[in-house]
């Protein structure tokens, strides 16, 4: 199972403190689309809280390439290198990276195993990426490389997606946090995350878990459904007097994303930190996922941690 990396692990089943966040290395993987530019915003926002160096990276892709002669591959892969290094010089020209340090790196390759070599590589803390929310068919024939990215990532994954609109600060202030959890086997890891955060911004930090409705449940069970549950998010909540942040506890009924998107819109919060389940090399194909629709219909940048 991977390890969210800056993260000091507690005790199995028992958690006594809330660890540190440190994110000192934050790598930034762009197609130099508006939506990415967007994510490079929140990332250079955080790069200034946390002192980070950002890495700006670029994967040129030849999808079907090798359907071209060889020197009109070769023309055309000279040309997508100028291209990138042209719209590089353009965010650097724009002033985005005053005050951060900064890298960049021009890659070719498949674009998942060489954003994996990459982070490896560089011993990256935090990814952030953008996403145009491509959905239904589309979505089954093309794909999500945000999905695909946030489901294999071993370090979790800022993404920002298509509704997002508020400018992040200068420097990142997240006020309100919204935890959603299913209680899968990573539930302490992703919830040590989520608590980190708080704790940096001192922030309000919402437990949320929505149970699916099930016609005919009697009102009885569900006053005892929503009382175990609760109990399981208090688990979840560290056994210190050093708490800085203030955490909730939520119980819903209803259709999970929806539910989601509710509460994070009526509490108005800055970040949605989620699970996000592993899946295969299809992931970023598969329609309807709950991780993907939170990305996708969120107002605020959704922060997923692989299970």
């Amino acid at each position: 199972m991977a390890e969210i990396p800056k993260i000091e692990e507690s005790a199995q089943h028992e958690i006594t403190s809330v660890p540190e966040l440190t994110l000192s290395r934050i790598m930034v993987a762009t197609d130099f689309s508006p939506i990415a530019d967007r994510a490079l915003d929140y990332a250079v926002s955080l790069a200034r809280r946390f002192g980070a160096r950002i890495y700006l990276t670029h994967v040129i892709t030849h999808q079907g390439g090798g359907l071209f002669e060889p020197d009109l591959r070769g023309t055309a892969r000279d040309e997508f290198r100028e291209l990138a290094r042209q719209n590089v010089k353009a965010v650097e020209d724009s002033g985005r990276f005053f005050s951060v340090p900064h890298e960049v790196r021009i890659e070719e390759g498949t674009l998942w195993p060489t954003l994996e070599k990459l982070l490896d590589e560089h011993k990256i803390d935090l990814l952030v990426l953008g996403t145009h929310g491509m959905s239904g068919p589309m979505k089954a024939v093309f794909g999500s490389a945000a999905e695909q990215i946030f489901r294999h990532s071993r370090v979790p994954v800022l993404t920002v997606g298509p509704t997002v609109t508020q400018e992040p600060p200068f420097e990142a202030e997240f006020r309100t946090v919204l935890f959603a959890t299913d209680f899968s086997p990573a539930a302490e890891r992703e919830s040590a995350f989520a608590f980190a955060i708080a704790q940096e911004h001192r922030a309000r930090l919402i437990l949320l878990n929505v149970i699916p409705f099930r016609p005919g449940l009697s009102e009885w069970d569900a006053v005892a459904e929503r009382t175990l549950v609760t109990r399981q998010l208090q688990e979840l909540l560290p056994q210190t007097e050093e708490l800085h942040c203030k955490p909730e506890l939520d119980v819903t009924y209803g259709e999970p994303v929806a539910e989601i998107l509710r509460v994070a819109r009526e509490t108005k919060a800055d970040l949605i930190v989620i699970g996000a389940k592993k899946r295969g090399s299809l992931s970023g194909h598969i329609p309807g996922t709950k991780a993907y629709g939170v990305v996708c219909g969120a107002q605020c940048p959704v922060l997923t941690i692989k299970s």
